[in-house]
């Protein structure tokens, strides 16, 4: 059973910071309860297909050079972690923010998606 890190790891580099779609929904189904909620400053969805339109539509809309990267350290308990991000070019991000997970059985029911203004 993959670890709260492993989760934190796999929704930001296999999931929102992944490119190919067929990739990206197999670790979408793998690291996630098909009843996701994922709540970010603009709206709240739910389900798989939900949160792989929100990862297509930041990717699809971005520069092919700007990627995800981890931003410090990760949190962890054994049910919730939470992961700073930045997204844009390598070394000059256009965005920040923080994922805060929760997990249940190994996969993650809730995605909370802060930005830093």
């Amino acid at each position: 059973m993959p670890t709260v890190s492993d989760l934190l790891a796999a929704n930001l580099h296999d999931v929102f910071g992944n490119r190919d779609a067929v990739s990206r929904r197999a670790a979408i189904e793998a690291s996630f309860t098909p009843d996701v909620a994922f709540i970010d400053p603009e709206e709240t969805v739910t389900g798989w297909d939900a949160l792989e339109a929100k990862a297509a539509g930041l990717l699809d809309g971005a520069p092919a050079d700007f990627v995800f990267a981890d931003d410090g350290l990760a949190y962890v308990s054994a049910d919730t972690g939470v992961q700073g991000w930045t997204f844009g070019p390598a070394g000059s991000p256009a965005a920040r923010g923080v994922d805060i997970i929760t997990v249940r059985d190994g996969r993650i029911t809730e995605l909370r998606t802060l930005l830093h203004e």
